[in-house]
């Protein structure tokens, strides 16, 4: 199958990468295209596969196409797109938009696999939210879950969640990074070295996710772990009630999947 990857920004180039070192496809039969490659860019060796900066040529000579744009990018391309999509088989990564939409802008495309990755995906440790057209095939889905297998985990849902997919673990990250920062100041203000309590904030959350994970015990159970009578912990619990850090989390991913419905009326 030859595939094409519509946008070579920092999620279409983890895909790249992904594809190459997982052996999924050879560099021959992988195009990869983006108007807004340099000349220089455009010489670059990416993995040996074809590069341009013509979508249409791109997408002419793919089975599989990746759509890696913004999603306010799409409506203006898309018309151009319509003629040459035909019964290829289209991915789509693009925030907000549903499997409606890009069928209807794309010219009634038929087979369309709408995912969600996130930025993790660019160290291989991302999650990724699929839903599928009805007419996606068994063997077109396994492909499509392999790809993104190779920048981390894959979960399979209904299309109507994906909006609270794009809140949660699509925009998650930079709420976590948010709280690194805050916690790593937090630590200079106690007297931590910056460098220090940045290693000492990003360990914590690596590790606490980690114990998540693999004790598969609930959140709450591990916080209590960690809880003493009059302790420590408990007191810095009580702040963070007291200055809405929980429903404040909430009303974030709720607010993000409020605009990423949005998008979709772009």
């Amino acid at each position: 199958m030859k595939i094409a990857i519509i946008g070579l920004g920092r999620m279409g180039s983890a895909l790249l990468k992904g594809i190459m070192n997982a052996g999924i496809a050879k560099a021959e039969d992988i195009i990869a295209s983006d108007p807004l490659l340099t000349e220089e860019e455009s010489n670059l060796d990416f993995y040996g596969i074809r590069t341009t900066r013509d979508n249409l040529l791109a997408i002419r000579t793919a089975d599989l196409i990746i759509l890696a744009v913004k999603p306010q990018l799409f409506p203006s391309l898309a018309a151009s797109y319509a003629g040459e999509i035909k019964d290829k088989l289209i991915v789509s990564i693009i925030a907000g938009l549903s499997i409606a939409k890009l069928s209807k802008e794309l010219g009634a495309a038929r087979r369309i696999i709408r995912v969600m990755p996130n930025t993790p995906a660019l160290i291989n440790e991302g999650i990724s939210a699929l839903a599928a057209s009805p007419t996606v095939k068994e063997e077109e889905m396994a492909l499509v879950k392999k790809i993104f297998q190779s920048l981390g985990e894959v979960v399979e849902v209904e299309e109507d969640l994906m909006d609270g997919v794009t809140g949660l673990s699509g925009s998650g990250p930079a709420y976590v990074y948010l709280m690194i920062e805050a916690l790593t100041d937090g630590g200079v203000l106690t007297g931590l070295s910056r460098d220090l309590a940045l290693k000492l904030a990003a360990w914590t959350v690596q590790g606490a996710a980690k114990m998540v994970l693999e004790t598969g015990r609930h959140p709450g159970e591990l916080k209590d772990m960690v809880t003493s009578p009059a302790g420590t912990t408990i007191r810095g619990l009580e702040l963070l009630e007291e200055r809405g850090f929980r429903s404040a989390l909430i009303a974030a991913v709720k607010a993000a999947a409020d605009r990423s419905r949005e998008l979709n009326n772009i």
